[in-house]
């Protein structure tokens, strides 16, 4: 059974289950990261259109990225403001729904102590014809493994990641991305996962782990 994002305090090692999803608590910022989103996939698409139309589309952007730019608080304050909450953070690349390149990937856990999100990857992600690029599957494992220590136990940086490729990764086809961390020796923590479509795994990966956290800005 898929458990929601609140605390669990059925007592899975003695402690409550942490949170695994950013806040919503910014829905003019997400609202505005869907739509830039949406013109890195239709710019993918704009190969046939002239010079001069392309030129008018940059000038477009530019003018908003100046100004989004000349409206942004300073770079040390921002970075206060991204590790603030708790869970996973808001800015995160898979996750965060602040990120342009964050699909982004909802993962919500289980009383088994796994995790799990679908995600549907379009054209931005693509490496072989109508795959998505290895290194992606690798992001999005390596995110997943890590918040499924988050959630289960102890969890830490990633000191080992080791991904097997059973088949191609498709594109425009809903995956379900899966983690479970599995033991935990001292400081070490594995953890496994893999990335499926229409129940057939595309990756697996093994994950080693090691209880250090940088500090967060303040």
């Amino acid at each position: 059974m898929t458990a929601d994002v609140s605390p669990d305090t059925s007592g899975t090692r003695g402690a409550e289950r942490p949170k695994l999803t950013a806040p919503p608590n910014n829905e003019g910022v997400d609202a505005a990261v869907a739509a830039a989103r949406r013109v890195v996939a239709s710019l993918l698409h704009a190969g046939d259109n002239s010079p001069a139309e392309m030129a008018e589309v940059a000038t477009k952007l530019n003018a908003v990225a100046d100004y989004l730019d000349e409206h942004a608080p300073a770079m040390e304050e921002r970075m206060v403001d991204m590790w603030a909450g708790e869970g996973v953070t808001r800015h995160d690349p898979v996750a965060g729904p602040e990120n342009t390149i964050a699909p982004p990937l909802p993962l919500a856990g289980s009383e088994d102590g796994s995790i799990q999100g679908v995600a549907t990857l379009g054209m931005p992600y693509q490496g072989p014809p109508g795959y998505v690029h290895g290194g992606i599957s690798a992001l999005l494992l390596d995110h997943t493994l890590g918040v499924a220590n988050h959630w289960s136990g102890p969890s830490g940086m990633t000191a080992e990641l080791t991904l097997r490729y059973h088949r191609p990764t498709p594109l425009f086809e809903p995956l379900t991305v899966s983690g479970r961390q599995v033991s935990v020796d001292g400081r070490k923590i594995r953890t496994i996962g893999d990335i499926t479509a229409g129940g057939e795994c595309c990756v697996s990966a093994e994950g080693l782990f090691v209880t250090q956290h940088p500090p967060r800005p303040r």
